[in-house]
């Protein structure tokens, strides 16, 4: 009889054995995004996502939104998910080494993803170097500057703001402001670009719709001999005259991030109206111009946009100054990070416009946004994965705009660009 009850113990010992082996099999299997370290205790990524952005001086917000990706997921230099790379501010003159560098992060056996924000001109090429050498990496530009044909071409899924809608809708939310004249500022290569060029156009054909003077005035290129440091000292030598020239119920745009803060300097001294930034953001200008430090609401959206906002009230710019609530640049590189590590564990579909939004999301709580795919005006062909987004402007001091309840006319949303 012992025998026997002997016999039955270690057979029922076994059988768990087994099942509690299985178990934890099963249980490892469910998380292939990160596995023990021994010798640390902590979690190292069995993958890794690349993102390149901008220097801090060319375009910070993108690189925050990188570096809020490495709060999340850990850098790849200690055992993480992420690994984010610069690109210079002088890209145009060093594009082959731009280019080199992108394309490099396909070397890293472990690379499952790469991110460009922005998607400077070089990108399309990087892209397809990585392709030929790594077809199975998912490839995402952010706010690309080639024309959407040549992005198209390369990446799996490239996001700007809607550069059509939008060029009504800055100006309607100009007209609401009170603005009589509209001043465009930008260069050559911006204007060079179909995104940023018919953008344009677009706004120049809705002033004269809406009977508000368009003026457009040139500023240098920060990326020529000048630097950003001459370029921004252009800025703000000029806008003195142009609001003695054009008078306060003047609204100004201007197409790139280095010129944003000594224009929003200048016009929060001399009078002047701002719809909103290129890449609208809280962040973008603000800070700087307004000589606020946000360390302590770093991260904190909400915070940082009351803190801008009394700032702005206190300045005497309330009812003037616009951007958008959440950071453009911040959100598309952490959405597109999200984006790409949710396709690769398997909680996303590529090319999949509403997994996208629910990726940009996670870093927008609350916010209404508006989202499309490209359409080309010159085929009619509307795109698979590029896709079109833009948010509610905020007032500050008064509040949200009704952005994206705006129908944007048929004949903007049908005019071909014009180089």
């Amino acid at each position: 009889m012992k025998k026997n009850m002997y016999a039955v113990f270690v057979l029922l010992a076994a059988a768990l054995f087994s099942v509690f082996a299985i178990g934890c099999s099963k249980k490892a299997e469910t998380k292939p995004e990160q596995t023990d370290s021994a010798s640390n205790g902590k979690k190292t990524a069995s993958y890794h996502i690349g993102i390149a952005t901008g220097t801090v001086s060319q375009s910070e917000d993108d690189l925050r939104g990188a570096e809020k990706l490495i709060e999340m997921y850990g850098s790849a230099k200690t055992g993480g998910m992420i690994q984010h790379i610069t690109y210079p501010d002088d890209f145009m003159s060093q594009q082959e080494t731009t280019i080199t560098q992108i394309a490099a992060l396909a070397d890293d056996p472990m690379m499952k993803a790469i991110i460009v924000n922005q998607g400077i001109p070089g990108t399309a090429e990087a892209f397809k170097r990585v392709r030929e050498k790594r077809p199975d990496i998912l490839l995402f530009a952010g706010e690309p500057h080639e024309d959407p044909l040549v992005i198209q071409a390369s990446a799996d899924m490239a996001i700007n703001n809607d550069f059509v809608s939008r060029g009504y809708t800055i100006i309607w939310a100009a007209k609401e402001l009170g603005a009589k004249t509209f001043v465009h500022i930008s260069f050559p290569r911006h204007m060079s670009y179909e995104t940023l060029g018919l953008r344009r156009q677009i706004m120049e054909a809705t002033c004269n719709d809406l009977g508000v003077k368009f003026v457009f005035e040139t500023a240098p290129d920060p990326t020529s001999d000048v630097g950003v440091a001459g370029a921004q000292q252009f800025i703000l030598e000029k806008v003195p005259q142009w609001i003695e020239k054009y008078g306060k119920e003047t609204a100004f745009f201007c197409t790139n991030d280095a010129h944003t803060e000594p224009l929003l300097k200048q016009l929060l001294q001399y009078g002047g109206i701002f719809v909103e930034a290129d890449l609208p953001s809280p962040l973008m200008g603000y800070p700087g111009a307004l000589g606020i430090d946000l360390t302590e609401q770093a991260g904190d959206f909400a915070a940082i946009l009351k803190k801008v906002e009394q700032s702005v009230i206190d300045k005497g710019g309330a009812g003037r100054f616009g951007t958008w609530a959440y950071s453009y640049g911040f959100t598309v590189s952490a959405g597109l990070g999200e984006y790409a590590r949710r396709i690769i564990d398997g909680e996303a579909e590529k090319g999949s416009l509403s997994d996208l939004s629910k990726a940009l999301g996670v870093f927008t709580p609350n916010a209404r946004w508006k989202s499309a795919y490209y359409t080309d005006a010159n085929t009619g062909v509307r795109a698979k994965n590029q896709a079109l987004v833009f948010m509610d402007t905020y007032i500050l001091g008064k509040g949200f705009l009704s952005t994206t309840e705006q129908e944007v006319p048929q004949k903007y949303l049908n005019m071909k660009f014009n180089k």
